[in-house]
């Protein structure tokens, strides 16, 4: 283990979350999966939640009249694990994809292709981790994330999930990216190290991005 992920750990066991974890993705565990990653800047959700966006000056959304749903990529791409198998990475896709199409179909009718008027959302899951409580991850896909506090009473430590987005957001016109967002989220809890994680335990925060992206278009608009 490196000097950063053991103070990371000790900080978390003495002092709980609040205090020491970033609540931003940092610009080393970024993907590759943006283009430019420099314009990025720290800004709130409509939830409240952190987030690294950028928006191009001057975009006027009410042009786009229609919306494509690119399907969701997992980047870079992860080799399954016993904790972390292949149904459950596929699983996590499926359901972005659904609830992403769901959310924005609020707003605006889904297009069937890029083109003109319509604005393409490029998502990709970029980082998937399952943490012993006050420990070092016990697995982690790709990049480590979050780890939370110690355990419950019993002594038996539970183990925390987590995961991480990235999304270009495109004139499907002109081709060019008007809007980027980066961020991270904790999932359920599992109840020890044996639990295999699944997509339902990430379902809360992915409907959560989708509802925050939906909102921050609909904050444009207006």
């Amino acid at each position: 283990m490196t000097l950063k992920p053991i103070a990371l750990a000790l900080c978390l066991a003495t002092l709980g979350v609040a205090g020491c974890a970033s609540k931003y993705v940092d610009s080393e565990d970024y993907s590759g999966f943006l283009q430019d990653y420099k314009p990025l800047e720290e800004a709130k959700s409509p939830s409240g939640a952190p987030v690294m966006r950028w928006i191009k000056p001057g975009v006027d959304v009410n042009e786009f009249t229609s919306v494509y749903i690119e399907p969701s990529q997992l980047y870079p791409k992860p080799q399954p694990t016993e904790k972390i198998p292949q149904s459950t990475l596929q699983g996590i896709t499926n359901y972005y994809d659904s609830v992403l199409k769901t959310q924005f179909s609020k707003v605006l009718p889904l297009a069937k292709a890029p083109g003109q008027g319509v604005l393409v959302v490029r998502p990709a899951i970029t980082a998937v981790s399952a943490s012993t409580k006050g420990l070092r991850p016990y697995e982690v896909i790709p990049i480590a994330l979050l780890a939370a506090g110690v355990s419950t009473a019993t002594g038996i430590r539970d183990q925390d999930t987590s995961i991480a987005t990235e999304a270009a957001f495109i004139d499907g016109s002109s081709k060019e990216v008007v809007a980027q967002v980066v961020r991270k989220g904790a999932g359920a809890d599992l109840d020890n190290s044996a639990q295999v994680m699944t997509a339902n335990d990430t379902k809360a925060v992915l409907d959560g991005w989708a509802r925050d992206m939906v909102h921050s278009f609909e904050a444009l608009k207006k």
